[in-house]
């Protein structure tokens, strides 16, 4: 029995530039092609009151996404979940008999804490396409889902969580339902759209919650769906694409059967895509920049093998560099992101961090200072150990790691006199200025991350950097 269904993105955050809600999109082609009906509210885009849509479309479900908990900023600390909680308050006061599910990457880190809060009915840990379809179904006739993997539910007023089941991805993959009016959103404040091409993670970086939301698996779709998608992103007029996928490179086969399958399509689109800083090679590169490749975030964390190893990155500052140095030779743009006062680093760490950046190419590097501490991983099981977790546990207020011997404030105070000499280091939060030039590059439609410009904005005396 076909249902009619709200999904509502609670995400409301445009730092550093606002983020199609690409889960959203793939659940409701989902939801579509089981017979439903759907309609979406987007809170970053959408003007209208949720009360207002709400009462219009007589949902008999409201789906609930929570993207983020909170923006991983040690200094700032904004949080998100707040939002979660109101927004099923809202729901509930204009339309009491509907039944709330919420989920989402960031409701999946804290499923029991989130579900107690916002007071929904349900809640899909993980991916969310097969359990919302499994859940719908067995509410609508009435048999038993207490089963039903990665769904969370109160059962005689305990919150359960299921175990998790990876979906299946293969050829038949349905692509995402992009609404119109959303897109001309994202197009218009970021010039750029999004795709996946795999799920899961199969590395063991000691912080990372990619795993515990897709799994540890890589499940990688068919290089010619991925090209089919790209090819309609282009025939749209999107002008640049980022690939969301945790790491892009998770296999050198899929690096090449996806780049082939685009240069085959004859698809003419910019993309960015995040890499792992070991493994690659020449051809690869190279056809990488001939399918359009434009930006590399390279998750590089440190540049000390003994924090690398800490980090259970299973790699060296060698690949690094050697990494780097291949992209400089095809003149892709680069940056490396950096973890630093994580497990493991000490003052010595910290400065062979600094020196050996000296040594990468045309990289601008992006560090942060402190490890966002998640239930389940390996960063939170040394906290605990060493004695330094806050009272409450949940961590859903954000708690950083920083290495016995280390303090923040040293870390930013060394940071803040090396970026004098190195303004290839972006530290901090970007300043007005940048802000300003934002506007400006983005209203002569220059597409994709702009990393590179305030490099460049930074190297500028004063009164010539702020426009």
């Amino acid at each position: 029995m076909a249902s009619r269904i709200l999904l509502i993105s609670a995400n409301s955050y445009a730092v550093p530039y606002p983020v199609f809600p690409l889960g959203l999109a793939q659940l409701d082609a989902a939801l579509r092609g089981a017979g439903h009906e759907v309609e979406w509210i987007d809170c970053l885009a959408d003007t209208d009151p949720v009360e207002e849509r709400v009462r219009c479309f007589q949902p008999d479900f409201v789906g609930v996404s929570l993207r983020n908990i909170d923006d991983v900023a040690f200094r700032k600390q904004a949080t998100f979940h707040g939002t979660l909680v109101t927004l099923c308050q809202r729901i509930r006061q204009c339309r009491p008999g509907c039944r709330i599910v919420v989920g989402g990457s960031g409701f999946s880190i804290f499923p029991r804490e989130l579900l107690g809060r916002s007071g929904a009915d349900f809640g899909v840990q993980g991916e969310g396409e097969a359990g919302l379809l499994a859940l719908l179904d067995a509410l609508e006739q009435g048999t038993n889902y207490r089963q039903i993997p990665g769904l969370v539910f109160r059962d005689e007023g305990e919150i359960k969580c299921n175990p998790q089941r990876p979906a299946r991805l293969d050829d038949t993959n349905t692509l995402p339902e992009r609404p119109e009016h959303l897109v001309d959103y994202y197009l218009q404040h970021s010039l750029m759209l999004n795709l996946q091409t795999q799920r899961g993670c199969g590395f063991e970086c000691c912080y990372c919650t990619y795993p515990l939301i897709e799994g540890r698996r890589h499940r990688r779709r068919a290089a010619a769906a991925v090209a089919e998608e790209f090819a309609r992103l282009a025939d749209r007029g999107v002008p640049y694409v980022f690939v969301v996928d945790s790491v892009f490179n998770s296999s050198p086969a899929h690096v090449i059967e996806i780049c082939e399958a685009i240069l085959e399509r004859g698809v003419q689109l910019k993309w960015g895509c995040f890499l792992r800083p070991q493994g690659l090679d020449h051809r690869q590169m190279e056809l990488l920049a001939a399918a359009g490749l434009s930006h590399i975030e390279f998750g590089s964390d440190s540049f000390s093998d003994r924090v690398l190893s800490a980090y259970r990155k299973h790699l060296q500052f060698a690949d690094i560099r050697a990494s780097a140095e291949l992209a400089a030779a095809h003149k892709i743009e680069q940056c490396h992101f950096l973890i630093l006062g994580g497990p493991g680093e000490t003052r010595d760490t910290l400065e062979e961090t600094l020196r050996n950046s000296r040594q990468l190419p045309d990289a601008v590097v992006l560090p942060v200072v402190g490890m966002r501490v998640y239930p389940g991983t390996a960063v939170y099981d040394e906290a605990r150990r060493l004695g330094v977790l806050p009272t409450d546990e949940a961590l859903l207020e954000p708690f950083h790691f920083v290495a016995p011997g280390l303090d923040a404030a040293f870390i930013q105070d060394r940071l803040q006199t090396f970026v004098r000499e190195h303004p290839n280091w972006i530290v901090g939060e970007p300043p007005a200025s940048f802000h300003r030039l934002v506007q400006r590059l983005r209203s002569r439609q220059i597409a994709g991350p702009l990393w590179t410009y305030f490099a460049m904005l930074q190297k500028l005396p004063p009164n010539l950097g702020t426009p």
